[in-house]
């Protein structure tokens, strides 16, 4: 049975999710000067912020705001290094890894 929080988390998924596809998009809008990326920016930043303010109504602002932000960030650098030929180093690696223990630490500490 899925509770209202664990519905929260869900819209906090799908919220992420078109914040990252917007951001990818965002990287091929070359300055939003093509039509297409521009729209699907738009159109993936729209339905993330609805779904962050849905996500609102059950989920802690702070606790909601540090994963939909934290996640995103790390998708984004990883879809980076994965399919843009963005380079690793250890910097960066680092940076990433403490993004997600952040996002373990808020959930284990009792962040809902």
């Amino acid at each position: 049975m899925c509770t209202l929080v664990h519905m929260g988390y869900l819209l906090l998924a799908g919220a992420i999710a078109a914040e990252v596809c917007a951001t990818t998009a965002m990287k091929y809008s070359d300055g939003f000067s093509r039509l297409w990326p521009s729209l699907l920016t738009l159109l993936g930043y729209v339905v993330s912020f609805a779904l962050l303010a849905q996500t609102l109504r059950t989920v802690a602002v702070g606790t909601a705001y540090a994963i939909w932000a934290g996640v995103g960030t790390a998708a984004i650098a990883t879809i980076g290094i994965l399919f843009l030929g963005e380079g690793m180093t250890v910097a960066k690696a680092v940076g990433i890894g403490l993004i997600i223990v952040g996002v373990v630490v808020l959930n284990l500490g009792g962040a809902h």
